[in-house]
């Protein structure tokens, strides 16, 4: 096993803000700032971060940096999207083009744009034989849980959840927790629910998420002795006791919660 993780890459720019607004809006992806927040020496330059789904790209200002990149083919950023159409429609919003418009190669998708300093971004939408060969070869660990009913499950996870469910020939689910992390969920008629939580869920904001939930019919779960206010949520950051959190159960019984 490797001995390091490659998480975050960063790119420099005379205007970082153009360059971080323009992968924000083409990935619909936060933004964090790192540098103006309270404490910060004001002297030091300002880095943005933009949350790739787990992957961080950094983009901060350099006085040896000016202008266009020079040698964009040397380094391309590849990332994987959801919906590569409503990503290339984006692209095409922003108005910086293509070096390669998105075209079908052999049931994947590629593309290679260029953001707005001439740096080359290949977008990429895999075939699902290739994500499934990708998964079956891959050497990160997983975890896994049952549930009684496969198609309920999916729905759940999939439809009230938000999150990429993909199904396998032998009948399981995968949860695709971001583009590394992944959980099988798999069938067994003799389910009897976990007596702990199965799947944590962290959220930007857990009061709408919360309000997202019920509004879609999720029951949320309260337990003696843990204070919970009148939507169920337990206010751990105000006391310094751990996260905001709120417990709620798949249609197997089996507990996920959602914490921030």
């Amino acid at each position: 096993m490797a001995t390091a993780t490659i998480s975050s890459a960063l790119l420099s720019s005379d205007d970082p803000a153009r360059l971080r607004d323009w992968y924000a809006s083409v990935f619909d992806a936060a933004i964090e700032h790192v540098g103006d927040e309270p404490g910060y020496d004001p002297g030091e330059p300002v880095v943005y971060s933009v949350d790739l789904d787990g992957f961080y790209l950094m983009i901060d200002a350099r006085d040896d940096v000016t202008g266009p990149a020079r040698e964009p083919a040397r380094l391309i950023l590849n990332l994987e999207v959801d919906d590569i159409h409503a990503t290339a429609a984006r692209v095409d919003e922003l108005g910086h083009g293509w070096l390669a418009p998105v075209e079908d190669r052999n049931g994947s998708w590629f593309g290679t744009a260029t953001d707005p300093d001439g740096n080359l971004v290949q977008i990429i939408a895999l075939s699902e034989a290739m994500v499934r060969d990708a998964q079956e070869a891959s050497m990160t660990p997983f975890s896994g849980f049952a549930v009684r009913d496969v198609d309920a499950a999916a729905v759940f996870y999939g439809d009230v959840l938000g999150l990429r469910v993909a199904r396998s020939d032998s009948g399981m689910l995968t949860l695709h927790l971001d583009r590394r992390t992944r959980v099988l969920v798999y069938p067994s008629d003799d389910h009897r629910p976990a007596s702990h939580t199965v799947l944590n869920i962290p959220v930007a904001d857990i009061d709408s998420a919360v309000d997202d939930l019920v509004g879609r019919g999720v029951a949320i779960l309260r337990y003696p002795g843990m204070p919970c206010d009148d939507k169920g949520i337990m206010r751990g950051r105000q006391v310094g006791m751990g996260p905001d959190i709120v417990w709620f159960a798949d249609p197997s019984g089996n507990v996920v919660s959602m914490l921030h």
